[in-house]
């Protein structure tokens, strides 16, 4: 397979899988690729120059990996203007300046606090043809994937390896994004003793986003058909519960205290 900087991840992945661990010893940040959920969001959409600004490396990093795995490396054919702008969705091509609204998250996650909450009270704000661009350090995979199914587009753009903007457009139709959160504790016990020696268990408190729910999805792709995921985690994890949803799973919340919540997670 012949690749260039123009090259998406999830072609080399579908070429040779080994190219994965390859991949991953490039950078630190690319170990997040592992996690097939992961994976599969950001692969289909992400060339090796969008990959190389995330990892604070070149293409040609990329290409002195690759190469002993079978790959000939195109080094003429550089990221165009023509190519990025082929990939900058209609809505972000035509809105005015005027009608983009920052939001800069950096400093919440670096406190340790969640900005979901911000998040949302600027998707429920944003008027008719407006855009809220969320700056970031890495691309909020969970939160795309949420607001998919909400019916924004999105679109992710790397800066650098410590600036990414993500962009979300409501349309012309009215949305609100505010995705319903069942407490489910009053038959917490019953359930838990149910599952009395079939738990799985996992403690995301110390992860970084979005590894937390990454990690869980995993998890749960391998929980055997009579198991239950138990998680330690430091929130409710919004992202996560309409993706449960989806994949017909269960799920009961116990609310420690204002910094530890539990999950017990299950097939019904």
């Amino acid at each position: 397979m012949i690749i260039n900087s123009n090259t998406r991840i999830a072609a080399i992945l579908k070429e040779n899988p080994e190219a994965l661990e390859a991949i991953v010893s490039i950078s630190p940040r690319f170990t997040k690729l592992r996690n097939p959920f992961l994976r599969k969001l950001m692969a289909s959409r992400t060339s090796i120059s969008m990959a190389s600004k995330v990892g604070g490396c070149s293409v040609h990093d990329f290409f002195e990996k690759l190469k002993p795995l079978g790959f000939t490396v195109d080094d003429t054919a550089d990221a165009s203007d023509e190519v990025k702008q082929e990939a900058i969705p209609d809505f972000l091509r035509k809105v005015a300046k005027s009608d983009i609204i920052d939001l800069d998250v950096r400093a919440m996650l670096e406190a340790g606090n969640d900005p979901f909450n911000l998040i949302r009270e600027k998707l429920n704000t944003l008027g008719k043809g407006q855009v809220l661009k969320i700056i970031n350090t890495f691309e909020p995979t969970p939160l795309i994937h949420l607001m998919s199914k909400q019916g924004f587009e999105s679109y992710t753009e790397v800066y650098d390896k410590d600036e990414i903007f993500t962009y979300f457009y409501r349309g012309d139709e009215i949305r609100n994004f505010d995705p319903e959160i069942k407490k489910q504790n009053d038959d917490w016990d019953s359930v838990l003793l149910k599952f009395e020696g079939k738990l799985v268990t996992t403690d995301v408190r110390q992860l970084e986003m979005p590894m937390p729910m990454l990690t869980i999805l995993e998890l749960l792709e391998n929980l055997p058909e009579d198991n239950a995921l138990y998680v330690y985690h430091k929130r409710i994890p919004v992202f996560l519960l309409p993706e449960l949803a989806d994949r017909k799973l269960d799920y009961r919340i116990k609310e420690i205290s204002d910094g530890e919540v539990h999950l017990l997670i299950f097939k019904p």
